[in-house]
């Protein structure tokens, strides 16, 4: 699996982006969204996604890994495909849906061009409790975190556990060592106690 592409931008249009990386160039759909993020630069970073069908492999490229994160849990939606969920993420920004999704409404989503109100309603019943255990900060890309703590907060969050409980555990090991612990003895101590 692919976790991003870093290359030259060759091409941009509003659809999708060819990057060449490594001498290949890659093409890969995007969203309105990733696409108002790229600007003018002519080197880029996208988090991509395979989507492997019978008679296709398709790349789906985001200008963050929370973007990206947010379309994984769209597509896991039954009756919710990939281009459906980038046209969810081209229509209105990323946060905008979390929060509607967050907040249970169903009018926002249902304004998006091929999702009616039974659609609106699954993608809310079936994301509505995962999104606010990632908390609200989930669409913003994980920082090139600085101390241990941090770096265990975000190893613990991208397992699946949830943000404000990894907090209080992880504070707890800390304040029993004195801060003296590494990233994998933090988690170690912090996985016993989830």
């Amino acid at each position: 699996m692919y976790a991003y592409i870093d290359g030259k931008l060759v091409f941009k249009s509003p659809a999708y982006v060819i990057i060449e990386a490594g001498g290949i160039g890659y093409q890969i759909n995007i969203s309105l969204n990733t696409f108002s993020q790229l600007g003018s630069a002519e080197h880029c970073r996208l988090y991509v996604w395979l989507h492997v069908k019978e008679d296709a492999h398709t790349l789906y490229g985001f200008a963050g890994e929370g973007e990206k994160r947010l379309f994984l849990h769209l597509i896991s939606v039954s009756g919710i495909g990939p281009n459906t969920a980038r046209m969810m993420l081209s229509s209105i920004t990323p946060e905008e849906i979390q929060t509607a999704i967050v907040k249970g409404n169903v009018s926002q989503i249902q304004r998006i061009k091929g999702i009616g109100p039974k659609s609106a309603q699954r993608v809310i019943l079936e994301l509505q409790d995962k999104l606010r255990k990632e908390g609200p900060d989930t669409l913003i890309s994980l920082p090139a975190s600085d101390t241990a703590r941090d770096e265990a907060l975000s190893a613990l969050v991208m397992l699946g556990f949830a943000r404000n409980a990894a907090e209080k555990v992880i504070d707890q090991e800390i304040k029993k060592t004195d801060d003296t612990l590494t990233v994998e003895q933090l988690i170690k101590s912090a996985l016993k106690s989830l």
